[in-house]
């Protein structure tokens, strides 16, 4: 039986991957990341082994010795744990640290992918155990944006697809084709609720991949936290990039986005 090492983060993703892969054959070995993999994870995998997000020579140690040799990267690792002293860094982890030319996520990331195919280990796509989790084009939900709102997505995107390229974040918080807040290391969900609280009521979240996405890591994720961040500071339409991002428990979160009047779009740009 093949085997899928599946590093993983926070949310729900890591479990959808596993049960994914295991569908098609897999044998899933897992390294919970803690403090943050879902201990219920455990109920979805071959075996598991929990180790500190920080000790990178472990992680490749444990699955090199279980035979692993495709590897998913799956779930958040926030990046402000760098600088917040929760993560202790092995020696692997230190030496490559100092390699990179900055700290930007595409940078971390790669490097990691460097020092797994040093081992042996390929890194696949994430959306090669998540095809069924694409988020599809159109609108998702009862209430559609109105015609201001679709300003304010297609303006959105282009701010969001630029701070992307920069390597900076995925999401934008609109209002009135005015920028409310834009996603740098804090993430998704504090930059909704810094926005929103700016915003008012009624604004508008776009979340997208970056121009130069690699589909290894770091694909944009929504699902029901991004949902009730929303609702907490009563922003109205969340915009997500079709084809090209994940959205978790899909019923669940358009039947939450329809008995709160919100709107979910799967946006492309197809303008030339």
């Amino acid at each position: 039986m093949k085997k899928l090492g599946l590093i993983a983060g926070m949310g729900e993703l890591p479990i959808a991957i596993a049960t994914d892969a295991r569908s098609k054959g897999y044998n899933v070995i897992a390294v919970g990341l803690e403090p943050l993999a879902p201990r219920t994870l455990e109920a979805y995998v071959d075996e598991i082994r929990w180790i500190n997000v920080g000790k990178l020579g472990e992680i490749i140690e444990y699955l090199k010795i279980s035979g692993v040799e495709e590897v998913v990267m799956a779930g958040k690792v926030p990046k402000e744990m760098l600088y917040k002293s929760k993560i202790s860094p092995d020696l692997r982890a230190i030496k490559l640290l100092f390699t990179l030319r900055d700290r930007s996520d595409d940078s971390i990331m790669l490097a990691i992918a460097k020092e797994l195919k040093k081992d042996g280990m390929t890194l696949l796509n994430t959306t090669d155990f998540s095809t069924l989790l694409l988020t599809p084009e159109g609108v998702l939900t009862e209430s559609g944006p109105t015609e201001e709102e679709w300003k304010d997505i297609a303006f959105g995107w282009g701010i969001a697809k630029e701070i992307g390229r920069l390597d900076i974040g995925q999401t934008v918080v609109i209002k009135n084709q005015a920028v409310m807040a834009i996603e740098a290391i804090e993430g998704t969900d504090e930059a909704i609720k810094r926005g929103g609280k700016l915003a008012g009521s009624g604004a508008v979240v776009v979340k997208v991949s970056k121009p130069q996405q690699d589909m290894r890591f770091d694909v944009p994720v929504v699902g029901l936290d991004t949902l009730r961040s929303m609702r907490e500071v009563k922003a109205r339409v969340l915009a997500v990039e079709a084809e090209k991002s994940i959205l978790l428990e899909r019923t669940k979160l358009v039947k939450e986005a329809n008995e709160t009047g919100m709107a979910v779009v799967g946006f492309r740009d197809n303008r030339k």
